[in-house]
């Protein structure tokens, strides 16, 4: 039952977090936070690796990898449309005072999928949550520095904040949903995959690869693999 309240309070809290800390750093030029990113998309690259794709692959369906790959693309639509914030990146105009729905309606979708697999995968929420951290960080920084008012702000955040758990409860819920939750949470393993690969080999970007870098990827892993 514990575990249970935790897959719905601990995203939310990951996304409070992020944005009390877009108050006091600015994560696109704070080391720390790029370290952060770096651990988070080795964490969830090691998950994925070492017990998503295994569970999914019991399934006797030579269709699951198709599922993984539409979640792959899929996922690159969604970046298209959120301009990357969900490996560290958003690119926006402080004089803006448009409601940034699509960004929304992106990170909503994104938010709502990989709620679907907590239930099975405790290392997977510890992931989920230290990924929240600093894509939540990068949003408030977005929406703080727009001419958005604070209400607009906080429910964006407050909405994107309950997707993660909102995608837990359909699963546990609703008997279509959990009926084919093996090819959801494949589509799933393909936007973890395109995620956590482009965090990593930004880190590693212009050949920059530091050994702080080197060594938060290898504690990632380590962590997934022995926790």
């Amino acid at each position: 039952m514990l575990t249970n309240l935790y897959i719905y309070i601990l995203p939310i809290l990951a996304v409070a977090v992020g944005y009390l800390i877009s108050l006091f750093l600015k994560p696109g030029s704070s080391s720390g936070f790029k370290l952060l990113l770096a651990f988070s998309g080795a964490y969830l690259l090691a998950v994925t690796v070492l017990e998503l794709l295994p569970d999914v692959y019991r399934e006797p369906d030579s269709g699951i990898g198709v599922f993984i790959m539409l979640g792959l693309l899929l996922q690159i639509v969604l970046e298209f449309l959120s301009k990357g914030v969900e490996h560290g990146h958003l690119h926006f105009h402080e004089n803006s005072t448009a409601f940034p729905l699509l960004l929304l309606v992106s990170l909503s979708i994104h938010s709502l999928l990989e709620g679907f697999p907590l239930d099975k995968h405790n290392h997977l929420l510890h992931g989920v949550v230290v990924h929240k951290i600093p894509v939540a960080a990068i949003l408030s920084v977005f929406l703080v520095h727009s001419k958005l008012s604070k209400t607009k702000v906080f429910l964006f955040l407050g909405f994107f904040g309950l997707m993660t758990p909102l995608g837990s409860w359909l699963k546990n819920n609703v008997e279509f949903i959990s009926e084919y939750a093996t090819y959801v949470n494949a589509v799933v393993i393909g936007i973890f995959l395109h995620v956590s690969t482009t965090i990593l080999f930004e880190a590693s970007k212009n050949h920059s690869f530091n050994a702080s870098k080197l060594a938060v990827i290898i504690l990632g892993i380590l962590l997934a693999y022995f926790i």
